[in-house]
Formats: structure tokens, sequence, C-alpha cells
């Protein structure tokens, strides 16, 4: 630089101006590149802050402040559990006036033992003959041992004495080999697979340790398939139920086929229970199943894109996951209008409970009104903490974080949100689907995934044939042994519609 400055010095003024001009050029140069070096820099640094927010976002989402399930905290992770319900001040336990229940006396025993005094305590003479004062009854309810029972069939041939013919007698029907298991090995074979969710191999093993009746996987699996096929006519029963009523509950869970992932869904009331395994999620999978093409009720789910698409049915969003959703974006954002807002969803419960009591079929029109003021209160405040970020130039919508999802969530499906409030046929949230899927869950954590896909179909449906039959009070193992032998009971398929 000095050598260039001592060389214009002796060149002249000329040389001197021309220097300056170039140095100011390369000065000029310089700094825009720095200026592009620190926007690049700037824009690199947002993308970071944002990646790190939402890292620690998805390190701090558990199963009570979004919608995973309770099995994905991790073992020694879990947080102290926070209940959303109202405290009642009531202590735990049985209330005043809460009747007991205790095993009751049986007025037939199947045997009596009776234990009367030989001698009298106090003299020692013999007691023999002499009638009791009183009797004191003690009853021990108790299992004998249960074996199987084996029962031979043997068909008889006869010649005839006038033409001399042979003419053999007929076996019962389904008496085919030449030793069998009987339907009531096959029903409680069935009752243990896929109402108690055993494995196979254990199924087998209870039934050899209890019964002395040792039956093979093989021989499980058939029982299974037979009373498979001799339940579609109550698994379409049960579908046309649901797809006929007010208000249906939608969800869906990944299971695990063969180690390819595949989606079970459910679609349930409180009397109806019908299960479907596809391997979608979506929207195809939906058309498939083939409820939610005909449903003409409300559709409560938990705002899957895909729900959405049935435009021909009215829906309902589960606040349950709101309230989880809210409790993030309130201890982990830091933002006080979720807090605002879960007080103002649990007075709205709390009303509409208070007012089921009381008979009412829906909260008086300006009570609704005041309520829907305070969610519209409410929501505009988070509108204002979480406002759309400014345009990138990018293609498509800028990322708006979960509390601005929330938040456009809660205000375009506000219909959805507070439909409990308007009718008091539509709950509070989807737990009625949850409870009805966990099961599944249950099944796969017992006995791991599904081998084929034609065992995940028998275990929808079976299954949801039994979960219909518990919501409806009807027994259970009777039922199964009836499916067995071809005949089984119907569940009723219209109830009067309501949350519960």
């Amino acid at each position: 630089m000095h050598a260039r400055v001592w060389d214009a010095y002796q060149d002249g003024p000329e040389a001197v101006v021309a220097l300056v001009a170039t140095l100011m050029s390369e000065v000029a140069a310089h700094v825009e590149t720095l200026a592009a070096r620190v926007t690049a820099l700037e824009g690199e640094n947002a993308t970071l802050r944002t990646e790190n927010a939402t890292l620690r976002a998805t390190l701090a989402t558990t199963s009570r402040n979004s919608g995973k399930p309770p099995s994905s905290d991790g073992p020694g992770i879990k947080p102290h559990p926070k209940s959303q319900r109202v405290p009642s001040g009531r202590q735990p336990g049985g209330q005043p006036g809460h009747a007991g229940h205790s095993v009751p006396f049986v007025e037939t025993p199947d045997e009596v033992q009776v234990h009367a005094p030989s001698h009298c305590a106090g003299c020692g003479q013999s007691l023999a003959g002499v009638p009791a004062r009183r009797w004191e009854r003690r009853q021990v309810v108790d299992i004998p041992p249960v074996r199987t029972r084996v029962i031979e069939h043997r068909a008889a041939t006869t010649c005839c004495p006038g033409c001399g013919s042979a003419t053999s007698g007929a076996f019962p029907p389904g008496v085919a080999a030449p030793v069998q298991y009987g339907p009531g090995v096959a029903t409680l074979a069935i009752y243990l697979t896929q109402e108690q969710l055993l494995p196979l191999a254990r199924t087998g093993a209870v039934l050899a340790e209890v019964f002395g009746c040792p039956v093979a996987e093989g021989t499980v699996e058939r029982a299974v398939a037979d009373c498979h096929d001799r339940l579609a006519a109550a698994e379409a029963a049960i579908k046309q139920g649901v797809t006929a009523a007010a208000v249906v509950h939608f969800d869906e869970t990944g299971v695990n086929i063969s180690g390819t992932t595949a989606w079970l869904h459910v679609a349930s009331t409180p009397h109806l229970t019908f299960y479907a395994v596809h391997t979608k999620r979506g929207h195809a999978a939906l058309d498939a199943i083939g409820v939610l093409p005909q449903f003409r009720g409300r559709a409560m789910h938990d705002g899957l894109t895909s729900y959405w698409q049935y435009s021909h049915c009215a829906h309902a969003l589960c606040n349950a996951h709101h309230l989880r959703e809210l409790t993030f974006v309130e201890e982990q954002l830091g933002q006080d209008w979720a807090k605002d807002l879960k007080g103002v969803l649990g007075e709205i419960k709390h009303a509409v409970d208070d007012a089921r009591g009381h008979g009412l079929l829906a909260l008086p029109a300006d009570v609704q009104q005041e309520f829907v003021r305070r969610y519209d209160t409410v929501l505009e405040a988070g509108a204002q903490a979480n406002a759309p970020p400014e345009p990138t130039g990018k293609r498509g919508r800028p990322k708006r974080g979960k509390a601005g999802n929330l938040v456009d969530r809660l205000r375009d499906h506000k219909e959805a949100t507070l439909a409990f409030m308007a009718d008091f046929a539509v709950p509070f949230d989807n737990n009625q689907a949850e409870r009805d899927i966990r099961m599944t869950k249950v099944r796969e954590k017992i006995s791991g995934c599904f081998r084929t896909p034609t065992g995940a179909e028998r275990f929808c449906r079976i299954r949801g044939y039994i979960s219909t039959l518990r919501k409806q009070g009807m027994p259970i193992l009777a039922a199964l042994g009836q499916a067995i032998v071809g005949d089984p009971p119907l569940p009723l398929t219209t109830w009067p519609q309501g949350p519960g």
C-alpha cells in the first residue's frame, strides 16, 4: 500500500486522484462483500435458532403436553403428572352414603359341611344328638380342579336280518376326525388370544397346565380363523350401526405387521366398536375402510388432515389434545394466553356437565355467546403473541411453530372445538376412541407384532365383536362359544345418542 501511494505521489496529482478512486472502489466492494456475508450469517443464525428451538421443543414434548403416548416418555424422565380435572375438595375413596360391595352369600350352595361340637366346653359332657340353638354361616367360593372331558362316539354297523344289508349309524355333526378338540376348547383358546391377548404359545401352556389339554399353535390359529369367518355378519352389522350413528369417534395407530408399519383404524361409539387395518393412514385408507364416505353424523377426531376431506359430515375436535398442547405452550414457551384458554375450556366443560345433570340438552344461548366471546378474546391474544413471520421469498407457507399452528387451528375450527357446548350429544374429547384403540397396543406389547395381514384382519374382526359385547353387557365367553358353532348373537346396533 505504501509503495502504491509513493509511486502515485511521484507520478503527480492525477495519479494520486486515480489511486484514491481505485482505493475507494476496492473499499466499497469489500464493504459490499462484508454486508452480504453479514446477511448470510444472520440468515444462518436465524435458521439455527429455529432449529434449536424446534429441537428443544421436541425434547420437552411428553405425553402430558402433546399427543405422544405415555410409553414414549421413557424410563426415569416422566414428569410429575398434572391432572386437567378441577379439584372437588372431597377425600379420595368411597364417599358417605356409598354402598359397599362384597362377595354375596349363595342361597343354594353346592355342598354344606356341618361343624358341630362333640363335647361341652364347660363340663365335657357329650353333645351328640343335642339340637343346635343357632347357626353361623361362612362360605368359601373356590374353583375345583378342572380337567378335560373325553366323549367317545361309536357308530354301530348292523346287518339287516331280512336282506343282509349292513347299515351304519351316523356320527353327530362336527364329529369328523378320529380324535379332535370340541368347541369348548376352541372357545377358550379364542378367548385367551383375542380377549386376554395371550400369545399362541402361552395360550397352549394355559390350556395344558389348567385343563390338561395341550393345544398346538396351529390348532389355535385354525380356531381363530373359523371364528373370524363366522363373525362376518356380526362385523357387517356393527359397521352399519357405526355408520348410521349420530356421533362417532375416529382414531388410528401404527401396528407392526411382519416388520412393516401399517395402520389400525377404529370407528366407535359408547356401544359399538369397529376396527380395520390398512397399509395407509390417510384418505386412501379411510375410503377403503368405507365408514366415513357414508357417514352423515358428527365425526369426533384429533384433527388429522385426512378427516377434514369428508365435508358431508360435521366434525368435532378432541379437546383433551388441545389441553395438552396448551400445556406445552404455557410451560415450554411461556405464553400466558394458553393458560387462560385452558381455563375457558375447563369452565365450559364444567357448565356443560352441570347443565346435563339438570336435564338440559344444550347451554342457554346467552351463556354460549359469553363463552364464545371469551374464547375469541383469548385467541386474539394468542394470535398477537404468534404473529405470522415475514415472507422469506421461498415457496410454501412460512413455518408458524407449535403455538402459531395451534392458534390457527383453534380459530379456523372454532365450531368443531366448541361443538360439545352447543350439543350435549357431542363429547368434550375423543377418549372413547383412544380407549378402544388402547387394547390393540397392549396386544402388541404382550404378543408382539402381527405375523401376517390376515392375522391382523382376524384380530380386528374378533376384537371389535368382543369390545362391542363388553360395551353392551353381553357375556363374552358364551357369545364366542355360540360363534364357534356358527350361531353368534348379534349385538344391538341402534342406541340413543350421547357422549356416554
